[in-house]
């Protein structure tokens, strides 16, 4: 299972699961604490973790494993019992990593082979007055109705890199820019999203230069997009269809930089006819500028930096 992911974002991840490990690992040890009698008879056990089942906040079902991790009763929900698990072997499950180590261990988020849906796994240790490990409670979690108690990921506002498409970049110097509907009128074009950007509401704006359309976010209607082909954007008419709105409050972009950024945006679009920019974004809140180029390299970084870095950085020259 690959849990790689960036760092910033990874730390939001660790600092959920924290707080869901503190909150199921207490329900979990409160009810392997009055398990053994039950753990020698099937039915009884049953009986014991249905009756309990009620009482463990968010719990979609549980099942009891052996020491081996071999299951030693249905899995069983709030409702009644599900038998076909029975006698399944799981310690080879993603989820049984580090169950010998630890007592209580909480699985990284997976998709679950029924519903298709992330789930989690808790597994707690069940040991006898004597330290001896009896067996293991797990327990499955549906991740959508596990609690979020933690802040929303914030994306890092550092430079960012991705690489695109290897067969893309292979041929990249057999290639050659053809000249789009939108480049003959790329001051016009800029002129006019900018209007859209300070004047009518429009906060996110993405431009695709090779294929001549423009695809923007209105403060009005925050949820949906709106694409305006090179038609539109060659007829500033279409400012018409937008209601005048005072440049956005929550905009941390200086108005006047907007025209710069577009600029540079139009620099890097026909500066070279082998590495160019295809398609470039712009939002106004949270300032963040996206650029795909020929070789289908992308790039994130904040307004500011953009503006400071010149046409050495992204040609060599």
């Amino acid at each position: 299972m690959n849990n790689k992911m960036t760092n910033a974002l990874g730390e939001s991840v660790k600092q959920q699961r924290e707080l869901l490990k503190n909150l199921l690992g207490k329900s979990l040890t409160r009810l392997v604490s009055n398990i053994i009698p039950y753990m020698s008879d099937k039915t009884s056990l049953e009986d014991y973790l249905l009756d309990s089942c009620k009482d463990l906040p968010y719990c979609k079902y549980l099942f009891v494993l052996n020491p081996t991790g071999k299951q030693i009763t249905a899995n069983l929900f709030q409702n009644g019992k599900d038998e076909s698990q029975f006698g399944r072997e799981r310690l080879h499950r993603p989820y049984m990593r580090g169950v010998f180590e630890q007592d209580f261990t909480l699985s990284y988020a997976y998709i679950s082979r029924n519903k298709k849906r992330p789930s989690l796994t808790a597994i707690q240790t069940i040991r006898d007055q004597e330290n001896n490990r009896l067996g293991f409670l797990g327990v499955d979690y549906d991740l959508r109705e596990l609690p979020r108690t933690g802040a929303l990921y914030e994306e890092p506002r550092h430079w960012r890199q991705i690489k695109g498409d290897p067969a893309i970049r292979g041929g990249l110097f057999t290639q050659q820019r053809a000249e789009s509907l939108m480049d003959p009128q790329l001051d016009n074009v800029l002129a006019l999203q900018e209007e859209l950007m300070l004047q009518h509401g429009v906060y996110h704006c993405q431009i695709h230069f090779s294929s001549s359309r423009s695809t923007i976010w209105h403060v009005d209607d925050p949820y949906s997009y709106r694409i305006l082909t090179i038609d539109d954007l060659s007829n500033p008419d279409i400012c018409l269809a937008y209601p005048k709105r005072p440049y956005f409050e929550r905009a941390i972009v200086p108005q006047e930089a907007i025209i710069k950024i577009f600029e540079q945006f139009k620099t890097l679009r026909t500066s070279d006819s082998t590495i160019y920019l295809r398609s470039a974004s712009l939002n106004l809140v949270n300032g963040f500028i996206g650029l795909n180029f020929s070789c289908d390299g992308s790039h994130y970084l904040v307004y500011d930096d953009f503006l400071e870095k010149g046409l050495d950085f992204w040609f060599g020259v």
